[in-house]
């Protein structure tokens, strides 16, 4: 896929010394062209829906409405927008959201100036471009057996287990009978293969389900 003449981008990222930073870094590359900063997932979502940019570098963590919302959004409304994230976090959640969610990219703030303005036009003709890190995290996870989702209300149990609380005590805080706190402990187990509450807890924490 060829690029267009000129690789028009939005900056969505709630810090105004990373956004200038930015906009300096892509005004020093030939055919690269920022067109408008956002300080907000909603602020990001209405720019591309005024300028229809090919690209928008969007920081995750942001006020309003945060970067993995404003992407899906921007994916089912603009699909000819491509999202790249950029942003400090690396851990598993926030890497499934984005990609999930529909970017196409994810680097780290930490990635040098060259290989950003590389990003931004791979991420316009549609490619992939992930961290090394990032890749490497996927990679883990898609070789990682899956494990069943967790309904609800069992995700609720779980979170109550994490905090320290006893059967009677989770039953008192859902409105539930001690009985079906059981059951619903139960299920978990089976779920995920576990004996026992502490290991139910540990794992649903490494695998992102709490």
């Amino acid at each position: 896929m060829s690029l267009p003449e000129t690789v028009t981008v939005v900056l969505a990222d709630d810090h105004p010394v990373v956004r200038s930073g930015l906009a300096a870094l892509l005004d020093t590359a030939d055919g690269i062209d920022v067109v408008a900063a956002a300080a907000n997932g909603v602020e990001a979502v209405d720019a591309v829906s005024r300028l229809r940019p090919a690209v928008v570098l969007m920081d995750l963590r942001m006020p309003v409405l945060d970067g993995a919302g404003a992407t899906a959004q921007i994916r089912d409304r603009f699909p000819d927008t491509k999202v790249l994230v950029l942003t400090t976090y690396d851990d598993d959640s926030d890497i499934m959201r984005a990609v999930e969610s529909g970017a196409v990219g994810y680097l780290l703030k930490d990635t040098a100036g060259d290989r950003i303005i590389e990003a931004v036009r791979a991420a316009a003709r549609g490619e992939t471009v992930l961290a090394p890190p990032v890749a490497a995290r996927l990679v883990s996870r898609m070789r990682a057996p899956e494990l069943p989702r967790l309904t609800a209300r069992e995700v609720e149990v779980l979170r109550c287990v994490a905090q320290g609380l006893s059967n009677p005590e989770v039953a008192t805080a859902l409105h539930i009978a001690e009985a079906t706190v059981k059951t619903h402990l139960l299920r978990i187990f089976n779920k995920l293969d576990v004996d026992d509450r502490t290991r139910a807890v540990v794992l649903a924490m490494e695998r992102g389900l709490l």
